[in-house]
Order: structure tokens, then C-alpha cells, then sequence
């Protein structure tokens, strides 16, 4: 038995739109990337959407057309990926790396507001909705939420939202809150492209500084000026932009991915809630938190701590897994411990205690539309068997 710890169900009409980029000749950013732009910010119900050929490349966008630059402060949490923190330093401003919540990885009310108050010169703050969970964004049930904090703090938003597809809370979801949202498209996300990203935004002038840096500053959209009879042919360069466009095959895939969106949602919940009840009980490990309506959680990862109660590290663990076929990883080596963010900003791992406790145990299980109800047995099985529990 081999189970992959992630696996891209590709089933659907991904052949055949991609055979039509194929046979229309222009493979670059053209009509299925416009098409994919505007179906998925209807999707999430955004104003805006600029397609990017990474979540990288639209944190990067986001970040210089909310005016970030050189000397500024961005918050964002240690416990994430590196992209949300090295696009900080493309534009010559520094991450003050902040804690997370132990049971969710997320952000928290409390601690933005700590930070804040720690911290009198911040001009943005990167939020990272982690595993598929939203962070406390809006106010809810009379409680202050980070949207209306950073607001009070003057601070603008920019959400890491790569493993935030198609999450909510209630009817509203990521993409609608903060100022900018970034959305990844990796090909182990919720939904692939392959690689790509998305961004959206309410602020008309950030999408136009968005969609003119997207593509090396030019003041022109390229499909535009070349399918347009009416068109000239000159552009002009306004800006030093970037090249962060996504292609039209890429874009393509994407448009049969959205469209199962929900289905592979619904995929992978079957999958968190079987582990909830097949793991339930076990002393030496956390399960992941969830926080509000599990329909609300896009459920991009499962990620498991061994706690305290453990008697065999995580490393163990993992290779003892792996030897019984089973796929797994880990979410994630936090920054503070990255050699270039540890030794530039002299970063301190007993600053980030609940981001230690997690890091020291945690473990991403299988979890992915398709995985089978003796697949999932068979995981848990082993989970159970390596950690001797019957």
C-alpha cells in the first residue's frame, strides 16, 4: 500500500479547455485567463481579480500597490511558508515576525492588537489563513476582529489566503475582507493551475496598479493590443513592473478546477471528519481545531501535533509512517527558525512558544478529494499502530 500524501484529480474538462488554448494558437495570457479572473471573484464575491502566475508573485503585487517600501514594518506570523515573508524584503521593508494560536495556527485578535500596540510604526499586516481555517477577520458576536483592529491602527490587510480556497465565515468568503487577498493555485492546493495565484481586491486603484505591474509596468493590456483591429499598436512603459502574468494554459485548467471546487471541498472534509472520529481519544496527540461550521473550512491540510504525551518524536513518527506507505509532511519549519530570518533579525525561538509547541510535533496526514474509505482506515490504522494505541 502507497498512499501519496497529496494527489491532483484532474478529471474533469482540464483536457479539453486546454486543447482549445492549444488550437487558438495564443498561449499566453489571453481570453481563458480574463475567463478564469472573472468567474472565480464571482465565485468568492469580489470586485476585482488580477491573474498571477504564483501566490508569491501576487503577495509581491499586493504589497507594492498598498504602498509598502523601503524601511516599513509588516506584521506576519512565523508560522507560515516563506513567500509571505520574503516578498516584505523585495521591497526593502522588514516582517516583525509574530506568535500563533496553539490550536488553530491563525492569527488571533489578540495578538494583532499586542503586536500593534508593541509596534508604532507598522504599515501592513500579512494574515495567513492557515490549513484552509479563516482567522477572526470581521467582528463576531460582539467581539473586535482583526479587520476592524488594523482599521483603528490605520494598518492596511494583505491575506495569505493559499490554503484559504473556497473558505468562509457564514456567507462570506476569504477574498471579501481585506484589502488585498492572495490566493495560491500550486499544484497540491485545493484547486491547481499548476502554478498560478489569484488576487482580489475592492480597491479599483490597487487592481489597476496590480494589472499594470502584473506585466513589466506596461500601460497596456498585451491581448488587447494584439486582437484588437482598431487598436495601435504602441504601449508605454509608466512603471519598472514585473512579469507575473499567467498564461492561458494555465488558466485554462483552472476554469475546470473552479468549477469542482466545492466537490473537492466537500472531498476533503469526508476526509478530516473521518480522522476526527477515527483519532478522537488519543492522549500524545492534538487534532487540528475547528473553530466555527466545518462547511466554512476548506480543509487543505490535517495536521496533527504530537504532544508532550508522546513518547517518540515527530521525525520518528514520520519515518515510521513512511515505511508503512504513508504520505505525509510537515506544516511548517517556521521562520524564526530559517537561517537568513533567524541570524538577520537575531530571532529567538523562546519569542514564539506556541509556534515551537507546534512545530516540535506537527505532521500533515493524507488529505485530498478522492482518498477512499479504506484508504482513510488504512492511514489512521497506521497512525494508531506507530503510536501503539489499539
Amino acid at each position: 500500500m502507497n498512499i501519496p500524501f497529496s494527489k491532483v484529480d484532474c478529471s474533469g474538462l482540464e483536457r479539453e479547455l486546454v486543447s482549445e488554448v492549444l488550437e487558438s494558437g495564443w498561449l499566453t495570457t489571453a481570453s481563458k485567463a480574463q475567463q478564469f479572473e472573472k468567474q472565480f471573484r464571482k465565485t468568492v464575491g469580489a470586485s476585482y481579480a488580477c491573474a498571477v502566475n504564483s501566490c508569491t508573485a501576487g503577495l509581491h503585487l499586493g504589497l507594492e500597490a498598498l504602498g509598502v517600501g523601503p524601511g516599513d514594518q509588516v506584521l506576519v506570523p512565523s508560522m507560515t511558508f516563506t513567500s509571505s515573508a520574503e516578498v516584505i524584503r523585495y521591497l526593502g521593508a522588514d516582517p516583525i515576525f509574530l506568535d500563533v494560536d496553539y490550536e488553530t495556527r491563525l492569527l488571533t485578535p489578540k495578538i494583532v492588537e499586542e503586536a500593534l500596540l508593541n509596534h508604532s510604526s507598522i504599515k501592513a499586516l500579512v494574515v495567513v489563513h492557515f490549513g484552509g481555517q479563516v482567522a477572526a477577520m470581521p467582528d463576531i458576536e460582539g467581539k473586535e476582529g482583526i479587520l476592524s483592529i488594523c482599521k483603528r491602527y490605520g494598518v492596511k490587510i494583505i491575506e495569505d489566503a493559499a490554503h484559504a480556497f473556497p473558505s468562509r465565515i457564514g456567507d462570506r468568503y476569504v477574498g471579501s475582507y481585506g484589502d488585498v487577498t492572495c490566493f495560491s493555485f500550486y499544484a497540491n492546493k485545493t484547486i491547481t493551475t499548476g502554478e498560478g495565484g489569484m488576487l482580489l481586491t475592492e480597491d479599483e486603484e490597487i487592481f489597476k496598479r496590480v494589472k499594470t505591474m502584473r506585466l513589466h509596468g506596461i500601460n497596456r493590456d498585451i491581448w488587447d493590443r494584439f486582437t484588437d483591429t482598431n487598436s495601435s499598436w504602441e504601449y508605454d512603459v509608466i512603471a519598472p513592473g514585473y512579469k507575473y502574468n499567467m498564461p492561458d494554459i494555465n488558466a485554462a485548467i483552472g476554469i475546470a478546477q473552479l468549477a469542482r471546487a466545492h466537490e473537492f471541498r466537500e472531498g476533503r472534509q469526508k476526509c478530516a471528519d473521518y480522522y476526527d472520529q477515527a483519532l478522537e481519544g488519543i492522549e500524545c496527540i492534538d487534532l487540528p481545531l475547528c473553530l466555527r461550521e466545518r462547511e466554512g473550512h476548506s480543509w487543505h491540510l490535517y495536521p496533527i501535533v504530537l504532544n508532550e504525551k508522546s513518547f517518540m518524536s515527530r521525525n520518528c513518527f514520520i519515518e515510521r509512517l513512511k515505511e508503512r506507505g504513508v504520505g505525509n509532511s510537515v506544516h511548517y519549519k517556521p521562520l524564526h527558525r530559517m537561517t537568513y530570518y533567524r541570524d538577520y533579525y537575531n530571532l529567538k525561538s523562546q519569542d514564539f512558544p506556541n509556534t515551537e509547541r507546534i512545530w516540535k510535533g506537527t505532521v500533515s496526514l493524507p488529505i485530498y478529494f478522492g482518498l477512499s474509505d479504506w484508504e482513510l482506515e488504512f492511514v489512521a490504522h497506521a497512525v494508531r499502530e506507530v503510536l501503539g494505541v489499539n
